[in-house]
């Protein structure tokens, strides 16, 4: 089968297109034929060697969507998709023409979603998903999502819409301001961080209940805009990790932070997820992706190159 694979890290210039033995699957496990693959920030820092416990060679490659071709009867012909911490890192990836996982490690994927688009949605929602499970948005939840242009960020202010909560997107463009009031979705610009408090207690009377910072720079002035007993989940950090928190701010108000990452769930977590909000694509209330940017897997090592140097658009891999 063809492939991506890397053998070293630290360039991507170890990335290659290659010819591998069709993968088999295990006791419990299917084959996936890949129909689409999404390519994520992550699969490319994977490359650059940014997560120590990948080993190697290794497919890379996180998200897809495919159709089972080996394994369980009741799944024999099925529409997959999926994602999960083990592919690319631990096992090899979505970025070929086959895929072996667990069983229970795939989802059966919305009707209404193409190939393309639900190989697009797993990172992003799952994670997004995720921050709003654990901060506890629900019906009436005051949500604010800081960074709400990125795929994390309008993941979460779908979501957060479909759970009943009020949602607020912030952005630091007027263009992307206008993208999401386009949406429907009520928006503000960021400005000075010092402002950031006023700004949301002028909109949510006392502050915002949780606060979604995708960004990694907004978690100090959070706290000051945060309600009673409100929480901030963050996703992201700068690049020493390091952040200044105003903790007796933050415990005066009864507030919590909430630690988001994706790479602590096995595939078998992930398709309980993409079950749990995957009907909401059937039904019509979740919106369907759109702006994809779909190219042959034999050109992959261009869009790797790409996506590193900060490309917009969603990247689908066609196998």
């Amino acid at each position: 089968m063809k492939a991506l694979q890397f053998s070293r890290t630290g360039d991507l210039a170890a990335l290659q297109y290659v010819e591998l033995p069709k993968p088999i699957a295990g006791q419990d496990e299917v084959l996936i034929q890949v129909k689409a693959a999404g390519l994520n920030p992550s699969d490319v820092k994977n490359v650059l060697g940014r997560f120590p416990y990948t080993t190697l060679p290794r497919v890379p490659g996180r998200d897809f969507a495919g159709i089972v071709v080996e394994g369980p009867q009741a799944l024999l012909g099925q529409e997959v998709w999926g994602t999960g911490k083990e592919p690319g890192f631990y096992r090899d990836g979505s970025h070929a023409e086959f895929l072996t996982l667990p069983a229970k490690g795939v989802a059966l994927k919305p009707k209404h979603l193409s190939f393309s688009q639900a190989a697009s949605l797993g990172v992003p929602y799952t994670t997004a998903w995720d921050a709003l499970q654990r901060s506890l948005v629900g019906a009436d939840t005051r949500l604010l999502v800081i960074g709400a242009n990125g795929a994390v960020g309008s993941a979460a202010l779908a979501l957060g819409k479909i759970l009943g909560a009020q949602v607020l997107g912030a952005v630091r463009r007027p263009e992307q301001l206008k993208t999401l009031q386009d949406q429907g979705f009520d928006a503000i610009l960021l400005d000075k961080a010092e402002e950031l408090a006023g700004q949301i207690t002028g909109i949510y009377k006392g502050g915002a209940d949780v606060i979604f910072d995708t960004t990694g720079f907004w978690l100090p002035a959070a706290v000051s805009a945060l309600a009673p007993f409100g929480r901030i989940a963050i996703i992201a950090a700068p690049v020493d990790g390091h952040v200044q928190l105003p903790a007796l701010a933050l415990y005066r108000k009864g507030g919590s932070v909430v630690g988001i990452n994706s790479l602590l769930y096995d595939c078998q977590a992930c398709a309980k997820m993409l079950d749990q909000f995957g009907r909401f694509f059937d039904e019509g209330s979740l919106p369907l992706p759109t702006g994809l940017f779909e190219s042959p897997l034999s050109e992959g090592l261009a869009r790797y190159a790409e996506v590193n140097q900060g490309a917009g658009e969603k990247v689908i891999l066609l196998p």
